[in-house]
């Protein structure tokens, strides 16, 4: 699932002062359509502000390094039973 993300305009009367810059979130993905060309569907949008959406990238980040981690280890453990006969 790929997504688009975008500054969220506020129009004037809404924005306030101290207000956090808010993003725009499009969660999309690839289906084909009739013809059997390839095109991109919106699944849904969510719109929240830009320092809950870095925290949550953030967090993202750090679970996909671990789990990367995990990976490389596993794939020195393989190899080296695959090397060893």
């Amino acid at each position: 699932m790929a997504k688009v993300i975008a500054e969220k305009v506020q129009e004037q009367a809404e924005v306030q002062v101290d207000a956090p810059k808010m993003v725009e979130i499009k969660h999309t993905r690839t289906m084909q359509d009739a013809t059997g060309k390839d095109v991109q569907v919106v699944d849904y949008i969510e719109t929240q502000s830009i320092d809950d959406a870095i925290s949550q990238c953030e967090t993202n980040k750090a679970n996909l390094e671990t789990q990367l981690t995990e990976c490389e280890s596993e794939l020195a453990d393989l190899i080296a039973i695959r090397d060893a006969e």
